[in-house]
């Protein structure tokens, strides 16, 4: 009874903001061409569900997110468990992350853009690019954080490098690891959308940019709502994971 009254007290301030939404415009606090009510947008969004058109263009940035993050978690735990294993790679690869770490990545969207395209591509690319240097970050930071003990037992007991890497290494930089994924999971979202609302023939940005042209706004603020929802829950399912992968340290 008092895990599911604590739940349900962490989610009365979403419950207060969607009452707040639909009396705004409601009681004329708001114009509806400005904020239209969330009962409108939820109509419009059961429109767009029925219509295909949330499956088409929802399955497409899912799948442009999944890539892009997927790529750069295998890219960038890779090369942050190497920067902290070598110092020749760390020479190499640590002034390329001082270099681009500080480049807001959305300035690339037009580049990629023209290099690769409006397709996939392009919208893969840049989520890959923008998700990687957090990765990297954590990867490394967790690794040189490996405690020294268990870094001299591993040595004294024969250990050789590779193997000191994955059963040293790898479970001490699994927390920061973990943290840098859950920041590029918020950036690939983030990406995703200034990528399809500039340049892109489909997806859930390029309907958000569609339909604000075309003045509907009530389906629009069914697809900000969507990509809201969307990375809520995948914050949520990452977190769940993440405590799952952690059980060990307990």
């Amino acid at each position: 009874m008092t895990r599911t009254l604590t739940i349900a007290t962490r989610y009365v301030p979403l419950l207060i903001l969607a009452l707040a939404w639909e009396a705004a415009p409601t009681f004329g606090l708001v114009s509806t061409h400005t904020l239209p009510t969330l009962s409108s947008v939820l109509v419009a969004l059961g429109k767009l569900t029925l219509s295909g058109d949330l499956l088409v263009h929802g399955a497409s940035s899912l799948y442009r997110t999944a890539a892009g993050l997927g790529l750069a978690i295998v890219a960038g735990t890779t090369a942050g468990l190497f920067m902290a294993w070598s110092g020749l790679v760390q020479a190499i690869v640590q002034p390329v992350i001082r270099l681009f770490y500080p480049m807001p990545k959305s300035a690339l969207i037009p580049v990629l853009a023209l290099w690769l395209g409006f397709g996939d591509g392009s919208k893969i690319a840049l989520i890959f690019l923008g998700c990687l240097l957090p990765i990297t970050i954590g990867a490394y930071n967790g690794a040189r954080g490996s405690e020294q003990t268990l870094v001299w037992s591993a040595r004294s007991l024969g250990a050789s490098r590779l193997r000191m890497l994955w059963d040293v290494m790898v479970p001490s930089a699994l927390p920061e690891l973990l943290a840098g994924i859950r920041i590029a999971l918020a950036y690939s979202f983030i990406l995703l959308v200034s990528s399809e609302l500039v340049a892109a023939q489909k997806g859930l940005g390029y309907m958000i940019g569609m339909l604000g042209e075309g003045g509907v706004y009530d389906a629009m603020f069914a697809m900000v709502l969507t990509i809201g929802a969307l990375g809520f829950f995948a914050d949520r399912a990452f977190q769940h994971g993440a405590r799952r992968i952690l059980q060990w340290q307990e």
